[in-house]
Formats: structure tokens, C-alpha cells, sequence
């Protein structure tokens, strides 16, 4: 949500696919695409963006503490994330979601806009739920 140079950010997509790479993904039994390729993340975000009310955005404590962090000049794309991380998970229609502690109430926001979604036009996505490890 932060804008970055071309250059760093080119980089910073090589490094998370070396220590995804380094972890022990393997691309032979997985698939490993940027994100930022495939339009239909954008696409979804923005679909469901225009049936997420703002008031529900404002409550979520990581917009208001980096907002405060940003002398409370936050931007749309930092409100807005969580819409796009709803689309990131409804998008390929997933069930299960490992997040950290830090994260469930943005997976929260994608159950209610999947709910939404599915109310309002049929049953469609199905209801993630999250994957909390220890750590």
C-alpha cells in the first residue's frame, strides 16, 4: 500500500520467490504466479468493493493503526486492502486460509463478503475459514 520504486519492487519479487523457492515449495507440485499478472484479483477486488461499505473498513484496528502511523493520511489502498485480500481468497474459491492472529479479522471481513455476495446473488463462494498455527 506503500508506494515503492520500479526497480525494489522488481527485486522484492525475485526475493519472496527465492525463499518461497527456499522453503521448500515445490513448483512442480504447485503453482507459482505474481499476483499482479492475473487481472481478475483487481477485477473481483473492485466488484467487491462496490458491496463493502466503508464504516466496516474504518473499524478494522490495522486501518486505524497505521492511518494514525501516517499522521492520519491513510490512502484508499491501505482502507481498501482488505477488500483486495477478500478477493485474493474468494477468488480461487478457497476453504481453508493460513493466516496469523493479525489477519483474522481481515478473513472475517472476507466471510461477510462472501455471505454477502451469496445472498445477494446465489451460493457462489464458499466460507473460508482460517488456518491459525502456534506460531
Amino acid at each position: 500500500t506503500m508506494p515503492k520504486e520500479p526497480s525494489v519492487l522488481r527485486q522484492n519479487i525475485l526475493d519472496t520467490t527465492a525463499a518461497l523457492l527456499a522453503c521448500g515449495i515445490d513448483p512442480k507440485k504447485c503453482f507459482l504466479f505474481r499476483q499482479s499478472l492475473v487481472p481478475e484479483h483487481a477485477e473481483l477486488a473492485w466488484i467487491l468493493g462496490c458491496i463493502t461499505n466503508v464504516p466496516r473498513l474504518l473499524r478494522l484496528p490495522q486501518w486505524k493503526m497505521k492511518c494514525a502511523s501516517q499522521n492520519n493520511e491513510g490512502t484508499i489502498g491501505l482502507l481498501t486492502y482488505p477488500v483486495l485480500q477478500a478477493a485474493d481468497i474468494l477468488l480461487y474459491k478457497s476453504t481453508r486460509v493460513p493466516v496469523g492472529e493479525d489477519q483474522v479479522l481481515h478473513l472475517e471481513l472476507a466471510q461477510d463478503i462472501a455471505q454477502h455476495f451469496n445472498k445477494k446473488y446465489g451460493e457462489f463462494f464458499p466460507m473460508p475459514k482460517a488456518i491459525l498455527s502456534e506460531m
